[in-house]
C-alpha cells in the first residue's frame, strides 16, 4: 500500500464534506498529482506532500479538517509504517 492510497481517502472523505473542491484544492498541493480520473501519484517527500494536504485542507476550513483527514486515514494506519506517516495523521 502507497501513501497515495492515503491521500486518495483523505480527498475523497473531505469530498463528502465540501465537494469537488477538494480536489480542487488538493489540486494545489505541491508533490500531489492527480489525473483526470482522480489518480493520485506523490512526487516527493510522501510525509511532506501528507502533512501538505492536511495543512492545504487545515489552512481553508480550521482545525476540524484535520481531524476529517485523521479519520479518513485511521483505519488503514496499521499498515504503514510510522516513518511513512506524518505526526499530523496519528
Amino acid at each position: 500500500m502507497e501513501a497515495a492510497f492515503l491521500a486518495e481517502h483523505i480527498i475523497k472523505e473531505q469530498e463528502l464534506v465540501i465537494g469537488p473542491l477538494a480536489w480542487r484544492e488538493a489540486g494545489k498541493v505541491s508533490g500531489l498529482v492527480i489525473a483526470k480520473n482522480h489518480k493520485i501519484t506523490i512526487s516527493g517527500n510522501t510525509r511532506a506532500v501528507l502533512e501538505g494536504l492536511v495543512g492545504q485542507f487545515e489552512e481553508l476550513f480550521g482545525p476540524a479538517s484535520r481531524e476529517v483527514c485523521r479519520e479518513a486515514v485511521k483505519p488503514y494506519l496499521s499498515q504503514f509504517s510510522k516513518d511513512a506517516v506524518p505526526e499530523v495523521l496519528r
